[in-house]
């Protein structure tokens, strides 16, 4: 396996440890000073910090599960677009399409950035107008 290889198989396995609820895992992928960014407003986050926020995340969900679409790498940087598959303890579903960049330092992820946009499954999608508008 190549370095490459193992880069993107890393970011892929930190993801998987979610899948199972594995947070010591997920932190030890990670540096100590690792940080998270998402687009949700909330700006930079330590990685424990983050950690927690998946942890609350995680209560209300009954399985989740990743499906990496592409990958791509270019020296210690992995970006990869991705499906997360969630389904809720109430039943509802939906699926976060995303995608995330991960840097690594020393084999380790120091950085991770993720743009998503979450997709309610169980709902109707609104129609793009009245029979009259059409």
């Amino acid at each position: 396996m190549t370095t490459d290889q193992d880069l993107r198989a890393a970011a892929v396995h930190y993801l998987r440890q979610w899948e199972v609820r594995d947070y010591a895992t997920m932190r030890s992928l990670c540096t100590e000073a690792a940080s998270v960014w998402h687009n949700d407003g909330s700006g930079d986050q330590p990685i424990d910090e983050n950690m927690e926020l998946l942890k609350q995340l995680a209560a209300d969900v009954e399985t989740l599960r990743y499906e990496t679409v592409r990958q791509f790498q270019d020296g210690d940087e992995v970006l990869q677009q991705q499906v997360l598959h969630l389904t809720m303890t109430d039943g509802s579903r939906s699926d976060v399409h995303a995608a995330m960049y991960f840097r690594f330092d020393g084999g380790l992820i120091d950085r991770i950035e993720e743009y998503f946009n979450v997709v309610p499954l169980d709902e109707s999608l609104p129609s793009s107008g009245s029979p009259e508008q059409r």
